[in-house]
This record gives C-alpha cells, sequence and structure tokens, in this order.
C-alpha cells in the first residue's frame, strides 16, 4: 500500500502523514527533509545556491539516509544527523532553489523510489511531486490544501520567533517558486482526492486520511 499525500507547506502534511503510517502500521517518507537535507549540504560545503550548474555538479556527492519509522523519521547526511539542522531558517530559505535543479530532483526522486519499494509493509510518502511525479503509481494519492492565512498560523507556530506577517509572505513566495518550476513542480495529481484543512483540526485530518485509507484497502 503506497499513500502519497501532498500539498503546500503549512497544510499539516508532515504531522498528518507521520500519524497515519503510525495509526496503520506503515512506513513514512518525508521527501522535503531530504531536499532541506541536500540544501543543508550544498551551504555546509560553499556551494553556490544561485549558480544551478554548480549545485547540478555536485548533486551526487552527498549520501542522504532517511529513517521511515514513523515515531522517529531520522535523516542523515555522510554519517552525520541533520535532522535539527535542516529545519533552520537559513536552509528554508534556500531549499526552493536549490530543489528547483533538474540534477537534485532526478537525484532525490530515484532515491524516494527505491525506499518506497523496500517498503515491505506500505509507506506513506509525503512532498509536493509525489502523485504526479514521484510515485504517480500510488494506490492512493492525497493532496491537502489550506487558507494562507492558516498555513502561516501553523507554519509560524512551528518556527519559533517568526510572525505570522511574514511566515506568510514566504509561504506564498515559495508556493509561487514550487508550483511555476519546471522539473517537477507543485500540482495535484488528476486522481488525488483533495482535502481542504483549513477549518480542521489536525485529528481530523488525520481521521479523514485514515478513513480514505481503508476504504482504498478495503477496495471500495
Amino acid at each position: 500500500m503506497i499513500v502519497a499525500i501532498d500539498g503546500p507547506a503549512g497544510t499539516g502534511k508532515s504531522s498528518t502523514s507521520k500519524a497515519v503510517a503510525a495509526q496503520l502500521g506503515l512506513s513514512y517518507l518525508d521527501t522535503g527533509a531530504q531536499y532541506r537535507a541536500i540544501t543543508w549540504w550544498m551551504v555546509s560545503n560553499g556551494i553556490d545556491i544561485d549558480d544551478p550548474s554548480a549545485i547540478a555538479a555536485v548533486a551526487g556527492k552527498p549520501e542522504i539516509v532517511s529513517g521511515t519509522d514513523p515515531e522517529g523519521p531520522a535523516i542523515t547526511v555522510d554519517g552525520v544527523d541533520v535532522a535539527g539542522p535542516i529545519r533552520t531558517q537559513e536552509v528554508s530559505s534556500k531549499v526552493s532553489a536549490v530543489s528547483a535543479v533538474p540534477e537534485v530532483r532526478a537525484r532525490i526522486t530515484e532515491l524516494q523510489r527505491s525506499i518506497a519499494a523496500s517498503a515491505e509493509q506500505g509507506i506513506v510518502v509525503e512532498g509536493r511531486d509525489i502523485g504526479t511525479t514521484v510515485l504517480p503509481d500510488a494506490d492512493l494519492k492525497i493532496f491537502l490544501t489550506a487558507s494562507p492565512e492558516a498555513r502561516a498560523a501553523r507554519r509560524s507556530g512551528e518556527l519559533k520567533g517568526s510572525d505570522v506577517h511574514s511566515t506568510r509572505e514566504a509561504l506564498i513566495k515559495r508556493d509561487a517558486a514550487d508550483s511555476s518550476r519546471k522539473a517537477s513542480p507543485l500540482a495535484k495529481a488528476d486522481d488525488a482526492v483533495e482535502v481542504d484543512t483549513t477549518e480542521l483540526t489536525l485529528a481530523q485530518v488525520i481521521e479523514c486520511v485514515v478513513t480514505l485509507v481503508e476504504e482504498k484497502r478495503a477496495g471500495k
């Protein structure tokens, strides 16, 4: 059972995906963390983020290993635990530029497909292009949405010390970058189920997605 959960930042993708995977005994993959990890590596190694050719030239160098336990999803780069460092504002502000480079997307997509293929119990994979590009044959595709205001309020709660207005502006900018890039843009798959989380609590979103997965499992 492969479940693809896509959507822009701040819609509750990570919290929902982790909880659904844990509840249903599935593996979990945060693909955004992988793009953050490769971005962190680029920054740490002094690669010019404004130069796509420089990024492309070293896209294959870092070894990224993703844990798939929803209770504690780990991620390492060249053996270093980067779960904390990849969530900094510096990485957040540069991840769109790095992830837009086709060589980076090809490298990470290949990694994601191999992880999904080896998940014996099934897996919940969350990101922005899972249902459209990475796993177009996923058993179930879900696209989470929410208003910019709701997403900004959630995201500013996650990022300590950030105000809602600037967070909202950053989210809108990120949406524009992710939706307009040439390589695997953020888009809803034609056969995805859209769930608007604006007025829903996290518990309600999780319940909704669990129900969709169980219906799919039962062949409805």
